[in-house]
């Protein structure tokens, strides 16, 4: 039933009324009595017979489309036992809300089924509905009726053929054609790839897709955001042809995203793409799961029960025994533990590949470079990074600033003694939206016209931290003449001309740039490398790498500049573009100091009572560890509890079990259980 408690996580029996019978399928939503209520749920299963003596009658079938398949079904169960929830939670991320106008325009014609439709095939080319082939499908000669080469014929109509992939653009990876070889075979081939600079990761990804699709089976891939969600498309859409996938995104509105899940459901298509909405998508035949840039925080969804798509979908492959390929131009300690333990195997180019697609890279901090200029390790825009974008600027090229934070001025602190500048309300960072804009709190948006330093007395403000807007103000002044563009959250551009320019973006927002940036400047790495935050030098490399994979190969005239000191771990990656060592040193780290991936760990959030209430009641495993309690927001506090790997599920139930017997005695005090949460302090 779909009621988020967790003492009702367990199917209910029902008895179908004659009246019902037809359309009461497993997998259609229903209506049902409960507790003297209508409530909604889903048909699981039928059943000749039940072991309760007296049961209650099916009230309404709401329609008549098994919308849940017995593999999604199978899934959304093991994802809500592995992050400790319900799987009526599980459930509601998995199905779209129905619209009834989509659903009728869909299924009028195809009603879904999760049997093999005429003309799929197995892996071997026979066919999967257990036909015999027609005689004369093909002449002695290899051609089809009409003369069409029976391996063309096959790619042009439904997948299941075995047209050829052209496997030219994963020549650069030594493991590459095999993996296309493997997908095309129907083999569980797993892989983590590590991407060269300047690849266009869509087409990739479009290749792969399509050696599945060969094979006669389907493919889910996942994305984090828009923009990548449409480079994807357009890949897909010239590899494969139109129609032949659906994108599946809360952002495309519920019309449009009900009526692209019931066309896979139905099977009238065997690829889906998508963001996070996509990792539950029904595809019939499913032979491979992917995810484009793993460490990016979009793909954690953050409804209960807080599962990330990566962790989906590598269950989805491992109940399915499926492939699966995970990928990005940097790679997290996750996709580490998956290659270190023989799960997958990594995907990388030859170190001399490297060095040649590598454009030129330049920290500002290390030792020769302070030598001929002093300045460089406090000023904002050293001069190596101020001759390089003038350089690539003369040289007709476009210039890319990556700026960490958005904004004119997001932080701004007394210029007599430098306390920073909060709001006398709420005591938020004040913030200056403009060159003559009076200074507003970021957190309550209050106005402080008359601010006054309480250490000090002061009123006049410098500012702190400098945001994209600011920068783009600067650099115009200092380039005159020069077009400045900026891409962030009021607007993301999705590519730039070529010519001469400056683009300055915010992480995650760089538009890609006709021929390739001449240079990439990636300022403020303070900003993101003393984060109080576990993945803080994770998140570092993996947005430098996204900014300078933009940039021309070195040989082309491309130069990277990271201002921040050349000895510190995540820059030693981005110079080497060597994520591979980075996630190996991180993972090693972890494991030391006992921290995911290397273990599982839960987070406990409520008031102190209520935390204190749940842990209590919890069957823990013996070699469980609860530490805490730190603060959270709103007052709360925040209790951990970790776990070997091998113990995670026992934790999981442990505290799932925990959390059903205070639902079932109606505790006032909500918790919040998260197990494995990006940020654990």
């Amino acid at each position: 039933m779909d009621v988020p408690l967790p003492h009702l996580d367990r199917p209910f029996d029902y008895l179908v009324p004659e009246a019902l019978d037809a359309d009461a399928r497993p997998g259609v939503r229903v209506k049902v009595r409960f507790a003297g209520q209508l409530v909604d749920g889903w048909l699981l299963e039928r059943a000749e017979s039940s072991e309760h003596p007296k049961l209650a009658y099916l009230e309404k079938v709401v329609s008549p489309v098994p919308v849940l398949s017995p593999e999604v079904a199978r899934l959304a169960r093991a994802v809500a036992d592995r992050y400790a929830g319900s799987l009526a939670d599980v459930l509601r991320l998995a199905v779209p809300p129905r619209h009834a106008r989509a659903e009728k325009a869909v299924t009028t014609d195809t009603p879904p089924t999760d049997e093999p439709a005429p003309g799929d095939t197995e892996p071997d080319g026979s066919p999967a509905d257990g036909t015999e082939p027609a005689d004369g499908t093909a002449t002695a000669d290899g051609t089809a009726p009409g003369g069409v080469p029976s391996e063309a014929a096959d790619a042009g109509a439904r997948p299941g053929g075995r047209a050829e992939v052209d496997p030219r653009g994963w020549r650069d990876y030594p493991a590459g054609p095999a993996l296309l070889r493997a997908l095309t075979d129907g083999r569980p081939a797993r892989a983590v790839w590590s991407a060269l600079p300047g690849e266009d990761w869509a087409d990739r990804y479009a290749d792969a897709v399509a050696a599945t699709v060969a094979g006669g089976r389907g493919a889910v891939v996942v994305v984090a955001d828009a923009r990548d969600l449409d480079r994807l498309d357009a890949a897909l859409t010239a590899v494969l042809g139109a129609g032949r996938h659906v994108r599946l995104a809360a952002a495309d509105g519920p019309a449009r995203r009900y009526r692209a899940f019931l066309t896979a459901r139905t099977g009238g298509v065997d690829v889906v793409i998508g963001t996070r909405a996509a990792m539950f998508a029904p595809v019939r035949r499913l032979g491979l799961v992917a995810i484009w840039d793993d460490g990016d925080d979009l793909h954690a969804e953050p409804r209960a029960p807080y599962p990330h798509a990566r962790d989906v979908l590598l269950t989805r492959a491992q109940l399915g025994d499926i492939a699966a390929v995970v990928g990005g131009y940097a790679r997290t300690a996750e996709a580490q533990l998956l290659v270190e333990t023989g799960w997958a195997r990594e995907v990388v180019a030859d170190r001399a590949v490297v060095r040649a697609r590598t454009p030129a890279m330049a920290p500002t901090g290390d030792d020769p470079q302070l030598a001929r200029d002093p300045g460089a390790a406090s000023a904002r825009l050293p001069s190596l990074a101020w001759t390089t974008a003038r350089d690539a600027l003369r040289a007709d090229l476009p210039v890319l600033v990556q700026v960490p934070r958005r904004g004119y001025v997001p932080s701004v602190a007394c210029a007599d003694c430098r306390a920073p500048a909060r709001c006398p309300h709420c005591a938020g960072p004040l913030a200056l939206p403009s060159a003559q804009g009076t200074p507003a709190c970021r957190w309550c948006g209050r106005v402080a016209a008359a601010y006054a330093c309480p250490e000090c007395g002061g009123r006049r403000l410098r500012a702190s931290v400098t945001g994209a807007r600011r920068t783009a103000e600067e650099l115009g002044r200092a380039f005159p003449g020069v077009p400045v563009r900026t891409s962030g959250r009021e607007e993301v551009l999705a590519t730039v001309p070529g010519g001469a320019g400056l683009v300055i973006a915010t992480p995650g927002a760089e538009p890609v740039a006709e021929g390739g940036y001449g240079a990439v400047l990636l300022l403020d790495s303070w900003a993101l490398l003393t984060r109080a935050d576990l993945r803080a030098g994770e998140e570092a490399l993996r947005r430098w790498m996204a900014a300078a994979a933009l940039a021309r190969p070195g040989t082309a005239g491309g130069r990277v500049v990271v201002v921040a000191d050349g000895a510190l771990a995540p820059v030693q990656a981005l110079l080497r573009w060597d994520s591979a060592w980075f996630a190996a040193r991180e993972l090693a780290e972890r494991r030391e100091l006992g921290f995911p991936p290397a273990v599982r760990m839960a987070s406990v959030t409520g008031a102190a009572e209520a935390v204190a209430d749940l842990l209590a009641g919890a069957r823990l495993p013996g070699d469980a560890e609860v530490l805490g309690p730190v603060p959270a927001d709103e007052g709360r506090e925040r209790m951990l509890v970790r776990v070997p790997r091998s113990r995670a599920a026992a934790m999981a139930e442990a505290l799932h079990a925990a959390a059903g017997q205070r639902s079932a005695r109606k505790a006032a005090d909500p918790v919040r259980l998260q197990v494995d949460p990006l940020t654990l302090f």
